[in-house]
């Protein structure tokens, strides 16, 4: 008779924790423009401060299991066909970043178009204290470039890409890794040094 018990009050729990996994989910949705067979989890965080769900565009078949991040006065992120976003990788845009088909993005990744904070130390107090009392500003002069990343290329783990490159497509790019500097087709990249290669195929 214990063990049934047990057994009801755990079944009703995990029907719980499904409802409202489910339920976050379906809430998630509605911040991000989902096509046909994209799906998002229990892990996926979306922040979308400007409540325009355009601005994040995740097409047919992509995974997202990481965060996605727009900035209140602009930023705007697109996830190609068949690609996939890792646990705890972290998109963060305020400018644009594109991603293209088939493009696999591992757990821990760091892509951000913009420098966050104003550089000049006294500003970026101000803006700071600024946004703690008031939030995200509508607009403001923090540096930001596009991020393009082309079809068919690989991130690993704990790999960072900052502002204004482009990896070209089929491209893989190696563990650790933090690139500040475009990468052409076909490359594979290290945190120790740059291979370049003419097919990946053999």
């Amino acid at each position: 008779m214990r063990d049934f018990f047990k057994y009801i009050v755990f079944s009703i729990i995990n029907r719980i924790v499904v409802f409202y996994e489910s339920y976050r989910v379906y809430l998630l949705q509605k911040k991000v423009i989902l096509k046909k067979g994209a799906r998002l989890y229990n892990t996926t965080k979306i922040l979308n401060y400007s409540k325009q769900p355009e601005r994040i565009i995740i097409e047919s078949n992509a995974h997202i299991r990481g965060e996605l991040f727009v900035f209140k006065s602009e930023g705007k992120i697109s996830v190609g066909e068949y690609s996939f976003v890792g646990e705890n990788s972290k998109i963060w845009s305020k400018c644009n970043i594109s991603i293209g088909k088939n493009v696999l993005i591992s757990h821990n990744v760091n892509i951000i178009d913009t420098d966050s904070h104003n550089i000049q130390a006294d500003k970026r107090e101000q803006e700071f204290k600024s946004i703690l009392i008031n939030g995200f500003p509508s607009n403001d002069n923090i540096k930001a470039n596009p991020i393009i990343i082309e079809d068919n290329v690989w991130i690993s783990f704990n790999v960072i890409i900052l502002k204004g490159v482009t990896i070209g497509k089929g491209s893989i790019i190696g563990a650790g890794s933090i690139i500040t500097k475009n990468v052409e087709p076909n490359s594979i990249i290290t945190s120790e040094h740059k291979i370049r290669v003419t097919s990946l195929c053999k």
